[in-house]
């Protein structure tokens, strides 16, 4: 499987991103390249990626500038011939912005910056990134964002339940979803979607940060074992 990570002016995970998929060539056959944003290149990738970082510097909005770069020319088509889109906090943010993923993030009801761990729930197992992970199991993913809060109005939220568009939902060590472990004020919790054909993902935590021993934390893994998992399916 060859993946193509995206590199836009301000991106900062996305080398952390290029060494997670390539950690997975010691039991997968994987491919990984970088591609420039100015490029109209997506080199044949089996799966686009957005990375987190700070795009434009974050100017406008998050990802409001980003999403004009050349090469988001080439993954909306991507995208609309189903091909696999999956973005990051700030590539999220970008996918939003492109309308490739319903909704937007909003800034956090702190208005402040947050940088720590949380802890999320899968809230399906039948999607290409969350294939192989346990529904009833909270995963510890860190999250690094000042505008992250999921918002959609009523009428999309409703399109969103009744096609099984939410990924993942913000919970406590338990896997109990609460008001108190919502960090940003995410509309029900949700800390990531996708999009009605199931072929596009976002979320704001960064599984790449949790895939190392060396950090003290594996719980991304099974996102990226998912992915694998389900294109050996199809």
């Amino acid at each position: 499987m060859k993946f193509g990570v995206v590199v836009f002016p301000g991106s900062n995970c996305d080398q952390d991103m290029v060494d997670v998929l390539e950690s997975l060539k010691v039991k997968h056959q994987v491919n990984v390249v970088k591609l420039w944003h100015k490029e109209h290149d997506l080199q044949n990738c089996d799966m686009v990626i957005l990375p987190g970082g700070f795009s434009y510097g974050d100017y406008l909005r998050s990802g409001a500038i980003a999403r004009f770069s050349p090469i988001m020319q080439e993954v909306i088509a991507f995208a609309g011939k189903g091909g696999l889109v999956m973005g990051v906090c700030n590539g999220f943010q970008i996918l939003c912005e492109a309308g490739l993923l319903p909704g937007a993030l909003l800034h956090n009801n702190s208005r402040k910056f947050i940088c720590k761990n949380v802890y999320i729930k899968p809230v399906t197992d039948e999607t290409y990134i969350t294939s192989k992970l346990n529904t009833n199991k909270a995963l510890k993913i860190p999250i690094a964002h000042g505008e992250g809060k999921f918002y959609a109005p009523d009428s999309e939220m409703k399109a969103i339940y009744d096609n099984g568009q939410i990924l993942f939902k913000y919970c406590d060590a338990l896997g109990n979803v609460t008001a108190e472990s919502n960090p940003n004020g995410s509309i029900d919790n949700i800390a990531g979607i996708t999009n009605k054909t199931k072929n596009v993902f976002g979320m704001m935590p960064h599984p790449e940060r949790a895939c190392d021993p060396y950090l003290a934390n594996t719980d991304g893994r099974g996102i990226f074992d998912s992915i694998l998992n389900s294109m050996a399916l199809f």
